[in-house]
């Protein structure tokens, strides 16, 4: 009588392996941070309030405009190793400075953006060539009350539309992240309250296997994120939504090991 042994398959080693280093990654960097000295009032999280400069006045379509002609100039001048982040505030506010520095990026997120409002303008950077773009987007969805079901399809329609018109680039989709729960104080937080983060879990694994099954790239930072009530660690966040300078510096590790581990193989 033959019995079977269940193997477990080569990606799913790969997959854990890769989050147990960004795990330590990041478990590391807290412990620096906790031991560094108190960092300058302006780089404290809970008296960081994002720089949101002159575009924040702008209206969506004025937005849009500005990025089309950042996209055209990427297109004409074909930046070396060129990365491109899409998606919403959380994506926006990425400080330059903190972005790994071994590539050139492009940022075309613009705040409060949904997934279908991404997806109406991903041709806007459809001439450029970049190496790698990375994706999120889907946390402004789940405020304004869109089902899981309808963010899955958009996300798809997102992964499949840049799978075809960038096919040397690699197609990165990350996973939404927490929210701060109760400890929040940002100015929507009763709605942000409505939406549990075990929701967010279940959509990012739904969202992983869409990514799959499109043949995209998935980056699972969910859990470089959560505390051990798996809410939005405190010490990386401003306001229970956007993150802090620290939070930001959890997502630069994550992005630069990523680009070492997969990026030309």
């Amino acid at each position: 009588m033959s019995t079977s042994v269940k193997t477990f398959p080569i990606w799913g080693l790969f997959l854990l392996v890769t989050n147990c280093i960004l795990m330590l990654a990041v478990i590391l960097l807290v412990w620096q941070h906790q031991k560094l000295p108190a960092p300058e009032p302006i780089l404290q999280p809970e008296a960081v309030t994002p720089e949101l400069g002159p575009r924040h006045q702008l209206t969506y379509q004025q937005w849009v405009d500005i990025l089309q002609q950042e996209a055209k100039v990427a297109t004409e001048q074909r930046p070396q190793r060129l990365s491109i982040l899409v998606g919403d505030s959380l994506t926006l506010w990425f400080p330059v400075e903190l972005l790994p520095e071994d590539r050139n990026w492009l940022n075309q997120a613009i705040s409060g953006e949904t997934s279908e409002g991404l997806f109406k303008r991903l041709n806007l950077f459809d001439s450029t060539q970049p190496e790698v773009i990375f994706v999120m987007i889907g946390i402004n969805d789940l405020l304004r009350g869109i089902s899981d079901q309808v963010i899955l399809d958009n996300q798809r329609r997102i992964m499949t539309y840049l799978r075809k018109t960038h096919p040397k680039a690699q197609i990165v989709v990350q996973s939404i992240l927490p929210h701060g729960a109760e400890s929040a104080t940002w100015e929507g937080r009763e709605k942000l309250l409505t939406i549990p983060n075990s929701r967010i879990r279940q959509l990012n694994q739904q969202l992983q296997s869409t990514a799959t099954k499109v043949g995209v790239k998935y980056l699972d930072l969910y859990p470089l994120f959560t505390n051990p009530q798996g809410n939005l660690r405190s010490e990386f966040t401003t306001d229970g939504l956007h993150l802090s300078p620290t939070g930001y510096l959890v997502w630069r590790t994550a992005l630069q090991m990523y680009s070492n581990m997969e990026v030309g193989r």
